[in-house]
């Protein structure tokens, strides 16, 4: 191992901070240096000329007396854990090969934190400072520079495991079920143990952990296929079922729904896509119809328990979703979501907020708004996507509930990942894979992260083996994803002599489920090498090789006779790939193993995709008393300062100027508004392309807190809100709206199974259809609940029914996008108020309430489908007819919220007149009800 000394690893502002944190840990630290240290491990010993190229490439940034002081001090080096690699190892290693130096088989990068105290500190004093120094989900602190050849140090490859069911199958099965943390229910157990005394074999540890990613309910959505009974009386249609029954409503413009990774709606009927001809290389323009990508994904387990690797992966994860759509298409512009927990932030503490406690295993709602928005900002940064919509919101309180008081917010985040991209005609749909065809891995190598992931996202926080978070935690590598984009890019481009036939990310559940997925839905089963996997870590298992989660990796099928050129895109773009195997006729899936002379797996297809025991969900409702909201003791001024101040009214500017938002050169409609750059928009808009003025728009809707004293309306308002944002946008017509619909839930929790039942009917069978608005894409994240210790006694929080809607839209003419912004240099303007909740000021569960500890019983709701509609048009046509000088939604904080955002966007102060509004001020500023204010011109206000 050779030791490089780099560059200052903190600056001077971050070292600061750090060492007042240090200091509040141990009060006799005085100071606190640190530097990068790299670690090369190489195959043979390198000469002055490799050893001096090696010392230029490691050698960066600046280098100052802080890295070079206080080296008498107590030394804490902090690398990546053993057994795993980081993103800058993949890269860095990348670059010297590509530098000449081959032999180098591994570059690993640490940070020397050198720390002087004014005395020596004890083991318990130095262990108090490891939480300060590093994530212990990702990291190791050792105490000396040589202690990094742990990261080097290579085991023996380990063999399969099988599971001896001969004396008792079910006990066997039900024992490395809780031990591997498979989350198989009793009923998929007895199956398993049915099927493979069947075959008369013993089951090995890779077709368990197999099974169980693919039926995991992360990937299969049991919850969502279960047949439902509801207080005792069988319901006709499941979840999914009713969320298809918007498309089958309204399926004018999808043109593809539930099949595929994304979703695929119409977009501009003719637009110029300019990238570069396959034969010559030269860029040019090709008119064809621009179709829309929609998708929108959660991350929610790795992101509690690592933050930004966790929103990082999950950014990554949706892109591949949109790259991997048909048979290939381009991410363009991507949005993200946040719901936390209370943040606590130190000395700015909140009069709503009380500390319940939480698990040790999870991190804090303050630490995962300080790292997962930094994690998905450079995810997004680095591949090259614009992130250029959001929301951020803050709950934590205890409610009334059936059994009495009970604590309901987000311990278990929401991290929502989303965006679009746009997908050439003939490849929306996925093609035939014959017998013979070759099937892909294309990605970074496999490595021994994010094992479980897809079971272990799928059990409540805190039921799981805390090893197995471990396990699951994740790392992203955007550049590498940037090199298999352009792959799909170039193959793409190829039109129809692209030599992709079918494509699939590679996500929950790695090769174990994206392979048999891949040729699966071709009707063919496959013949696999588990050797040709790309491997960073030659130690693994089969299990591990085939089941782990190393981000950035598609499967691919590829026609056969275009293997070639497949290859040298990929050489060309640098892209790491191999062929694994073929496709065959057989319903039977081999994977065999060359180096132990075996097959680890060799099942009949059905086993995984066969009938499994379908779910039954069996739920009641619950009834509770629900006090009403009580403000008459409040002051206004008090209640104006507190809700501005709550997260989900306040600025976020901190989550969006981290992110790029102009990269593409497609974005007419980012956050920021006006002149003073105020982050208020109500849609996020991109043009189709270079030279016209069509483009495509999303926007978010979402109303959880209701759902603690009506899920259905909490549901409906989602889908209000997120139409009232997108209606900013130039559009035309409701029905060109689709929305993706993300569900999250604590299953199981008392009363929650019929609330999210009752729920997506109201959606799907009733409001949705009422719009002649399509579903045709979502995500469903149901074990949305923490439980940890508490003095001895058993804590529990669990979210509320949690609905986010995102609306996509085609746009006619993205020049016609109106914002909050206040116009003040086009003469005297009213500002009229439009009330969908037809005077009824209901304030339950609003931003009020949240900030006075209350929830309340009346909550604001959205049933009159009629008059939604009729707003939506009459914002078109006043668009059409530039009617309008500004234009912002009614949401969290009321008009309130509203009024001072457009004025704070056009940097003016408004007189507001409340005398047509009712005699309660309160309720008129403070309610949620759906609605929006519009700016006028004083001469055009009788005609609006």
């Amino acid at each position: 191992m050779i030791i490089f000394t780099g560059s200052d690893a903190l600056s001077a502002f971050r070292q600061q901070k750090l060492l007042q944190r240090l200091q509040e840990a141990v009060p006799a630290i005085t100071d606190v240096a640190a530097c990068f240290q790299h670690f090369v491990h190489s195959t043979e010993t390198l000469d002055a000329a490799h050893h001096q190229q090696l010392a230029q490439i490691l050698t960066y940034g600046e280098v100052t007396s802080v890295a070079k002081a206080n080296e008498t001090g107590q030394l804490f080096l902090v690398t990546p854990r053993p057994g795993t690699i980081s993103p800058w190892s993949s890269k860095a290693t990348d670059i010297v090969h590509n530098a000449g130096l081959p032999s180098v088989e591994r570059v690993e990068r640490g940070i020397a934190y050198t720390i002087t105290a004014t005395k020596t500190l004890s083991v318990e004093e130095a262990e108090a400072l490891y939480p300060h120094l590093h994530d212990r989900m990702m990291e190791v602190v050792w105490s000396s520079l040589n202690d990094a050849a742990a990261l080097f140090q290579a085991a023996k490859p380990k063999p399969v495991k099988t599971v001896d069911l001969s004396e008792n199958a079910q006990q066997a099965l039900s024992r490395v079920n809780k031990e591997w943390g498979l989350a198989l229910s009793a009923d998929e157990v007895s199956y398993l143990a049915q099927r493979y005394q069947q075959l008369g074999r013993s089951p090995s540890d890779i077709e368990l952990m197999m099974f169980a990613q693919a039926n995991s309910e992360h990937c299969r959505h049991k919850i969502f296929n279960a047949d439902w009974i509801i207080d005792g009386k069988k319901q006709d249609k499941s979840l999914f079922a009713m969320i298809r029954n918007t498309y089958h409503h309204s399926p004018d413009g999808v043109l593809s729904a539930y099949s595929d990774n994304s979703s695929v709606i119409e977009g501009s009927a003719k637009g110029k896509r300019f990238f570069p001809d396959p034969k010559t290389g030269e860029y040019g323009v090709s008119e064809e119809a621009i179709h829309m990508i929609m998708k929108v994904e959660t991350h929610n387990h790795p992101t509690a328990i690592s933050p930004f690797p966790g929103a990082a992966t999950g950014a990554g994860g949706e892109i591949r979703d949109e790259g991997a759509t048909g048979t290939g298409s381009k991410p363009k512009a991507g949005l993200c979501g946040y719901s936390v927990s209370n943040l606590h932030i130190a000395d700015y503490a909140m009069p709503w907020e009380i500390n319940y406690g939480r698990p040790e295993r999870i991190v804090s709602a303050q630490d995962i708004m300080l790292e997962a928005p930094i994690g998905s900002a450079a995810f997004n940064n680095e591949f090259g996507r614009p992130n250029i919509c959001g929301y951020f919101r803050t709950f934590e309180a205890e409610v009334p509930g059936a059994s009495g008081l009970e604590l309901r917010g987000y311990h278990k985040p929401i991290m929502l990942a989303g965006g679009m991209g746009n997908i050439r005609p003939a490849d929306v749909n996925k093609q035939d894979i014959p017998a013979g065809t070759p099937i892909i891995v294309l990605g970074g190598p496999a490595m021994l992260i994010g094992l479980g992931g897809g079971a272990a996202s799928s059990m409540a926080s805190g039921t799981s083996c805390e090893q197995l978070d471990f396990a699951s935690v994740q790392r992203g590598n955007p550049e590498m994803e940037r090199r298999c984009q352009e792959v799909i890019d170039r193959c793409v481009a190829c039109g129809e002599d692209s030599p992709i036939l079918s494509i699939h990310d590679i996500g929950a559940g790695g090769l174990s489920n994206a392979v048999p997925e891949i040729i699966n839905d071709a009707g063919r089963g496959g013949h696999f090498q588990l050797r040709a996997v790309p491997n960073d870590e030659q130690s693994m298992s089969p299990m591990e090789i085939w089941c782990n989660e190393a981000q950035e990796r598609y499967v691919l099928a590829i026609a056969e006779d275009k293997l070639e050129v497949f290859k040298q895109i990929c050489q060309r773009e640098r892209a790491i790939y191999a062929v694994l195997g073929q496709a065959n006729e057989k319903q039977h899936l081999v994977v065999e193993d060359r180096l132990f002379a075996n097959k680890p797996i060799d099942i009949p297809m059905d086993i995984l995709f066969g009938k499994a025991p379908k779910t039954v969900r069996n739920a009641q409702h619950k009834t509770f008393h629900k006090p009403e909201v009580d403000f008459s003791d409040i002051e206004l001024a008090d209640a104006i300062e507190r809700v501005l101040r709550l997260p989900s009214v306040a600025s976020k500017a901190f989550l969006v100027t981290i992110g790029d938002r102009t990269v593409t050169g497609m974005v007419t409609r980012d956050q920021m508004v006006g002149p003073w750059q105020v982050p208020v928009a109500d849609v996020a808009v991109t043009c189709a392309d270079y030279s016209g003025y069509a483009g495509e728009a999303m926007a978010l809707g979402e109303r959880t807190p209701l759902a603690l004293i009506n899920a259905v309306a909490s549901g409906r308002m989602a889908i209000g809100e997120a139409i009232t944002n997108i209606a900013a946008a130039r559009i035309g017509q409701l029905s060109d709206i689709s929305l993706s619909a993300n569900w999250m839930a604590a299953a199981g929790h008392e009363g929650e199974d019929a609330l999210l039942y009752e729920t997506v009917k109201a959606v799907g069978e009733e409001l949705c259809p009422a719009l002649g608005i399509a579903i045709p894409v979502g995500k469903d994240s149901l074990s949305m609940k923490t439980v940890w210790q508490h003095e001895g006694q058993e804590r529990e929080m669990a979210a509320p029914l949690s609905l986010i809607i995102t609306a996509f839209a085609p746009v006619l003419d993205v020049r016609q996008t109106l914002t909050p912004q206040l116009r003040i240099d086009q003469g005297d303007s009213d500002l009229i108020l439009i009330d969908l909740g037809k005077g009824e000021h209901r304030l339950a569960a609003s931003a009020l309430a949240q900030v006075f500890s209350q929830v309340g019983h009346h909550a604001p709701d959205c049933k009159d489908a009629k008059m939604l509609k009729a707003f939506f048009d009459s914002i078109q046509e006043m668009q059409h007819d530039n009617l309008l000088m500004a234009y912002h939604d009614r949401s969290d904080g009321g008009a309130l919220a509203t009024l001072c955002e457009m004025a704070f966007a056009g940097h003016t102060g408004i007189t507001v007149k409340l005398d047509d509004m009712g005699e309660n001020s309160i309720e008129a500023l403070f309610n949620e009800e759906l609605g929006a204010v519009i700016q006028v011109h004083h001469s055009d206000t009788e005609d609006v």
